[in-house]
Parts: structure tokens; C-alpha cells; sequence
């Protein structure tokens, strides 16, 4: 005898075979049960009452990316000063001022994005043939060479490094090295990075006499450490309205130590900081720990770190896998040099970095059509493109 169609019980037997089918988990709610006994069975034969069709679609559930509060904000620091300001840029950066981690714009938006500059030197020195092939015509002279870094490869920022001021180098004079920012300052209008050679005392000399020529346009210093009378080598920088990097070698307690020990002669918007990175091969995945776990201790309310972070990019072609020639697998130096600079680029801005220093002009680009890609609203199209894409031949 065929069986009632409006029978209650056969429209649950169906309803839970379709969904245990389509779902292959049922779970009741708001049922109530008073039984002694109960078992529960879903005949094999019921298959054949529904209709043998195949998915042609997962099941669509809405996706709620999840949220973190966090308690703490990075100091935000302006770079540059244009003539409203008292200076002389045409332009003037702010970096910092994040509260969510890099590039979760699905959290907060980023308040500013990183910005990319490029290296320039004092004086001639030992670069990777597939760096010089671009400069080599200006190696000699730093003003042109900033110029070519900003008119033909885009530098948003020129980082002056005075390497000859080393009493092991050239022992240049801080007074010479303060002409040479000064005619760098006259030859770009974008702001501008200074570094010293990297001794302690000779730094402190130098960098005084570079404040004083580049009085108003908040420049970079780059950089002062605990090695430093830093009483006496923040008194010009103070004065003058320059910013400082604070560099420690990839150790957190001494970059909070650091930067409390600042704290006493420069207000916060004053100070960015450096816990130095490195090349792949060559420590990166150690300086990527450390300067991810500073930005995250900033955002965690950790006061003593909630600086903007800088990071020295161009330190990749220390490793010698980005310029030496190797053996045909590892592909021509010319374009492997410039993707060990930007994947170190890439890894560094997912930690926070806030302030990239780049050498090689390919690298500038790479990293700018990165950055733009992470900060784009919207769907990101072909972001799963890798799931079908080919590699070798």
C-alpha cells in the first residue's frame, strides 16, 4: 500500500536524508524528546526518493574576517619640511600612526602608506656590477646621483650615506660632510636621509654640523646608538627639529633601552627606529622575528616601542647569492640581485616597516607596485592565480 504523502513522519524522513546528504551532519535544536528508548535509523533506500543530481556548487557561507583590539598606537613622525613649515621640500611624509597590524585594512585603513626611498653615497665606493650599470655616471658625485634617484627612478626619499667621514676611509671633515648635504639639498627638493659612517664619536661631530645646514627641513639622521653620548648627540638634533633613527643590532630590550634613553632629550614624533634587518640567507628570518614582534609589543600598548619602524633594504646584496655569478639553475644575477632586494622589501613591510632604504632602481618599482597592490580596496582579483600557475618549463 503506498504511503500517505502528507504523513508527517515521511516529510521529516526525507527532510533529514536530504540535508544528511547535503550537509552530511544534522544537528536538532529546540526538540524534546521523552522517550525510554530511541534509535534512529536512515535507510540506504531513502537515496532513492531524492533526485540523483550532482553539486554543481559548494555550499555559499558568508565569511566575517576576524578582529583584534588592540590597545596601542605607533607614534606618528613627519619627515621633511616644506616651506609652510619652514622649509624648503615640495614635499613631507608621515609615517606611523598605525593601530592594527601591517596591511589588516580590513580592520582599520593604514594612516599612511611606507615610504620608499633610495640609497645615494658620499664618495665612490665597492657596489655589485648590477647596481653601478645604473649609476655609473654619477658615482662621484652625490648631488647628481640624488637627482637621478628622484627624476628617473621615482625615489619618494634620498638616503645621503657620508661614508667618507670613517677615520678609516677618508676622514672627511664634518664640515665637508655638511657642504656635500647642503648640495644635495639645493640639488632635490624631496626630503632628505643623512647617515654618518658609523663610528660613534666621529658620527656625533658630523651630525652636528649637518643640522645646523639643514636647520628647518626636518631631516633623517641616520642613526644614533647606545655606544653614544647621546646627551650631546641629540642637543643639535633637538634644536634644529631634525628626526633621529634609533639603531640597535636585532635585540628588543636594548631598542626599548634605547629609545627610553631618548625619550629624555627628544619629544616621540622626534624618533624612528631601527632593529636592523638582513638579506635572505643572510639573518632575515631573524631580523623579520624581531622587528614583527616590536611592532606587535607596539600595538599591545608597549610604550617604549611604539615607534615607527625603518629598515635598511639595500642590506640584501650583502649576501653574496644576490650578485655573484653562480651556476645556471640560480638564474642571471642581473635579475636575481633585484629579487633578493624585493622579496627582503616584502618581507620587512609585512613586519611594519614604515621607512624602506632600497640601492637598486628594478627593486624601487617592484616594491611600489607591492605596496599599492596590498593597500587597494576592494576585491583583490587574481590573488589565487598561483593555484593554476605553471613554474619551469
Amino acid at each position: 500500500m503506498a504511503r500517505d504523502e502528507s504523513d508527517p513522519f515521511k516529510k521529516l524522513s526525507d527532510s533529514l536524508a536530504r540535508n544528511l546528504l547535503r550537509y552530511e551532519e544534522i544537528e536538532l535544536e529546540d526538540v524534546t524528546i521523552d522517550v525510554e528508548e530511541l534509535q534512529i535509523r536512515i535507510s540506504p533506500t531513502l537515496r532513492r526518493i531524492l533526485p540523483k543530481v550532482k553539486p554543481v556548487e559548494l555550499a555559499k557561507v558568508e565569511f566575517t574576517p576576524p578582529r583584534t583590539e588592540w590597545i596601542g598606537k605607533v607614534v606618528e613622525v613627519k619627515l621633511g619640511a616644506v616651506a609652510g613649515d619652514g622649509g624648503t621640500r615640495d614635499r613631507s611624509y608621515i609615517i606611523g600612526g598605525e593601530t592594527t597590524a601591517p596591511f589588516y585594512t580590513f580592520e582599520n585603513p593604514m594612516p599612511h602608506p611606507p615610504v620608499i626611498s633610495m640609497d645615494v653615497f658620499d664618495t665612490k665606493i665597492r657596489l655589485p656590477r648590477t647596481v653601478r650599470a645604473h649609476f655609473e655616471d654619477v658615482l662621484e658625485d652625490p648631488p647628481e646621483w640624488a637627482k637621478m634617484c628622484v627624476e628617473k627612478y621615482g625615489a619618494e626619499m634620498v638616503n645621503l650615506h657620508l661614508v667618507s667621514t670613517d677615520p678609516y676611509v677618508k676622514d672627511t671633515s664634518p664640515r665637508d660632510a655638511a657642504k656635500v648635504v647642503e648640495e644635495v639639498l639645493q640639488a632635490v627638493k624631496v626630503p632628505l636621509c643623512v647617515g654618518g659612517s658609523g663610528n660613534p664619536t666621529k658620527d656625533i661631530e658630523v651630525f652636528e654640523k649637518v643640522a645646523e645646514v639643514g636647520s628647518g627641513e626636518r631631516l633623517l639622521i641616520n642613526s644614533l646608538n647606545l655606544d653614544m653620548d647621546l646627551e650631546k648627540a641629540t642637543k643639535p638634533i633637538k634644536e634644529h627639529g631634525h628626526v633621529v633613527i634609533a639603531f640597535t643590532q636585532m635585540d628588543l630590550d636594548k631598542a626599548r633601552e634605547l629609545n627610553r634613553r631618548l625619550y629624555d632629550y627628544l619629544p616621540r614624533d622626534q624618533i624612528v627606529m631601527d632593529v636592523n634587518c638582513a638579506g635572505i640567507g643572510y639573518g632575515l628570518e631573524y631580523g623579520f622575528t624581531i622587528a614583527e614582534r616590536a611592532r606587535l609589543a607596539a600595538l599591545k600598548g608597549d610604550s617604549e616601542l611604539q615607534q615607527p619602524l625603518t629598515s635598511g633594504i639595500s642590506n640584501a646584496w650583502a649576501a653574496r647569492e644576490a650578485w655573484l655569478e653562480m651556476e645556471p639553475r640560480w638564474g642571471p644575477k642581473e635579475i636575481r640581485g633585484p629579487i633578493w632586494e624585493t622579496v627582503t622589501a616584502l618581507s620587512m613591510l609585512l613586519t611594519g616597516a614604515d621607512y624602506l632604504m632600497i640601492l637598486h632602481p628594478t627593486s624601487v618599482n617592484a616594491v611600489k607596485d607591492i605596496v599599492g597592490y596590498l593597500l587597494e580596496s576592494g576585491e583583490a582579483k587574481g590573488a589565487s592565480d598561483w593555484t593554476s600557475a605553471r613554474l619551469g618549463g
